[in-house]
């Protein structure tokens, strides 16, 4: 069971909780400060003094104080009146995630809602109820408005859930057989639930996982390439590297001279030429400076999990309510951008690897890998599929943190568009791996052209699992199927319980 206390979640913790449906509990001092923090907002509400989301309207409507007979009615008219996400919904994992996080930022103790509501966040969890939240919607600046507002309908018994099977059905009956109380909101508590960079960051944290997966497997998958093209392994010495001096380009060089360790299949400088190509010969250079970024991004992303970032905070035992702008999503959105252009060029260097393993002008194996040059077309098209996918990720790479439209009267006249660019990362994560899993089918044939006892033993060892999801290529076949069972062999949310019984998962 992981605690949280507001401050000290990590990625890694957060992994468990979604992979492994690991349950949550709250921190009693944690949960003293949200009570503290509740105090406040029952006695501004007393005193009928006037604080902004707690007896006033929103955005525009700011300047327009609300009778405190109306308070309720406030909360729930904003949580209907924003909820409304378009489009397909976030992946499971990614609701999972936001409710966690959401939970995590109210147990900083600014935000004064009450601990019913913290007690519900983590009942939901804990009870695998997460709610169907439209990805389309949020500007990335005043919060995650719409998805956090189709969020917090749940809480209400309103909106819709997924069922277990991965199917939407409304919420409310899924509650009551949950055993699940739902809750009437009240002063400030709306508010404090929509406020917030919680589904920017959920994706933006789904997609750490798998970005960090595929740097990894693009490491090995390279790996088997130079063996398969007969690579110079002279360009991962050490000191090459050290005399650049970046930590994450050492790191790859290393870890790419032991998946070599002990191969026959590679060359040194001379034997068969002086240099390789830039895409074999700069892999340490190119993946290292994607791990820079992902690097960066991991930063951003613990920071921002452990933040608050709802409006308005409270301080001081109530003494000190501040308006500010910490939901605005500007440190994610860069971080996203970023994100998407450092696994873009995973992608984009993986294809120029794939085109040097399929073109007889470039080596000398079989054109295309082809069993029957000419009869059959053997790997001819997925190259041009994994050119479609950089390609695609060329355009979806811009950044969207460039863009921003004024909002509510212009009164939110700046916003980050982070929750696109985290979409739109997660839409390059999905491609470049796929391209990455074609890498793979034409390296594991060149492999075995070359002769797989040949191999180095881990790599050798690597070969042999990836036999068990694709064959051989001995004759054409619909090569589709292949690259989803590479894709899904890949992905680390495969449930790999699931996985293993279907004999295709490879560790």
């Amino acid at each position: 069971m992981i605690e949280l206390t507001g401050h000290s979640l990590t990625i890694n913790q957060l992994k468990r909780i979604l992979i492994d449906k690991e349950k949550v509990s709250i921190s009693e001092k944690s949960m003293q400060k949200v009570r503290e923090s509740r105090y406040a907002v029952e006695n501004i509400v007393a005193d009928k003094e006037t604080v902004y989301g707690i007896n006033t309207g929103f955005g525009k409507f700011s300047d327009v104080i609300i009778d405190q007979e109306h308070v309720e009615k406030l909360q729930l008219n904003l949580i209907r009146s924003h909820a409304c996400g378009i489009g397909e919904p976030f992946p499971e994992i990614v609701s999972r995630a936001m409710i966690v996080l959401r939970l995590n930022a109210l147990l900083k103790g600014f935000s004064g809602v009450r601990a019913v509501l913290v007690e519900l966040l983590a009942e939901l969890i804990n009870k695998n109820v997460h709610p169907v939240i439209p990805q389309q919607g949020s500007l990335g600046a005043s919060g995650d408005l719409a998805p956090l507002a189709h969020l917090a309908l749940v809480l209400i018994g309103e909106g819709k859930v997924y069922d277990g099977a991965g199917k939407p059905v409304n919420a409310a009956p899924i509650l009551t057989d949950k055993g699940i109380q739902p809750i009437v909101l009240q002063a400030k508590e709306g508010l404090a639930l929509i406020n917030g960079t919680q589904a920017m960051v959920a994706m933006g944290i789904v997609n750490y996982i798998e970005a960090e997966q595929i740097a990894l497997d693009s490491e090995w998958i390279a790996g088997m390439t130079i063996e398969g093209l007969e690579g110079i392994i002279d360009t991962l010495h050490p000191a090459v590297h050290e005399a650049r001096g970046y930590q994450q380009q050492m790191a790859v060089a290393e870890r790419m001279r032991e998946w070599l360790e002990g191969s026959s299949l590679v060359t040194k400088q001379g034997e068969k030429r002086v240099q390789d190509a830039y895409s074999l010969r700069c892999i340490p250079q190119v993946h290292g400076a994607s791990w820079q970024a992902l690097d960066y991004v991991k930063e951003k992303l613990e920071i921002e999990m452990n933040a608050a970032t709802d409006n308005p905070l409270i301080f001081e035992e109530g003494k000190l309510v501040i308006s500010g702008g910490n939901f605005h999503g500007q440190p994610i959105a860069f971080a996203m951008d970023f994100m998407k252009i450092a696994v873009a060029e995973l992608a984009n260097i993986s294809e120029r690897r794939i085109e040097r393993l399929v073109n007889p002008q470039l080596n000398d194996l079989p054109p295309f890998l082809s069993p029957e040059p000419g009869l059959q077309s053997g790997a001819m098209i997925m190259q041009y599929a994994a050119a479609s996918l950089v390609s695609e990720n060329k355009t979806l790479a811009h950044p969207a943190s460039v863009d921003s439209i004024p909002s509510s009267a212009n009164q939110e006249d700046h916003v980050s568009m982070g929750t696109i660019a985290s979409r739109h990362a997660g839409m390059i994560i999905q491609n470049a791996r796929r391209v990455l899993a074609i890498e793979c089918i034409c390296a594991l044939q060149a492999i075995e052209y070359r002769g797989v006892e040949n191999a180095a033993p881990k790599l050798k060892e690597k070969w042999n699992k990836m036999r068990k999801a694709v064959p051989s290529i001995t004759e054409d076949r619909i090569f589709s199927e292949d690259i989803e069972k590479v894709n899904q062999a890949l992905n680390p949310l495969i449930n790999t319980s699931n996985f293993i019984e279907k004999g295709s998962y490879i560790s």
